[in-house]
């Protein structure tokens, strides 16, 4: 498919970049010492889940993340940045858009009430769905160089 500047695979491309940056965003704003010194970002959680009009989220924030706050906290931080360089570098990009889709999908979950938050990670689930589905990983990709999926 040609359009007016880029090929069809070229703006996949765009928009998988785009995403990765949208991630690494993310990962670069978050107070990284009050989450990993401080437990603010899963203490946050912790209020927000404790407070969800479904018991399945609370029963599973209990079961998973309070047991292991600190661990948790670099799993999300790092998880976030992972995500990033993988989608900027097209490096495991079907792995990082699985990965950033269910990240979305969790975080649109726990966040049911805050609309605000909401708009973000649907665009970004959205984003990666297309980005999976169509194959975003052909152009402008390591994984494309060196042959991988």
């Amino acid at each position: 498919m040609q359009t007016v500047w880029l090929t069809g695979a070229e703006w996949l491309a765009v928009l998988r970049i785009g995403l990765g940056l949208w991630w690494l965003e993310s990962w670069r704003h978050k107070d990284k010492k009050g989450w990993f010194e401080r437990g603010t970002g899963i203490a946050w959680a912790a209020d927000v889940a404790g407070k969800h009009r479904w018991a399945a989220v609370k029963n599973g924030f209990d079961t998973v993340v309070a047991p292991r706050p600190k661990l948790m906290a670099y799993v999300v931080v790092y998880a976030e940045l992972a995500l990033g360089l993988g989608l900027v570098t097209g490096l495991l990009t079907p792995v990082a858009l699985v990965g950033g889709l269910l990240l979305n999908l969790l975080y649109l979950v726990l966040m049911i009430h805050d609309w605000a938050e909401q708009g973000q990670n649907a665009m970004m689930a959205l984003i990666s769905l297309v980005a999976l589905l169509a194959v975003s990983w052909q152009t402008w990709s390591l994984d494309s160089a060196i042959g991988l999926f």
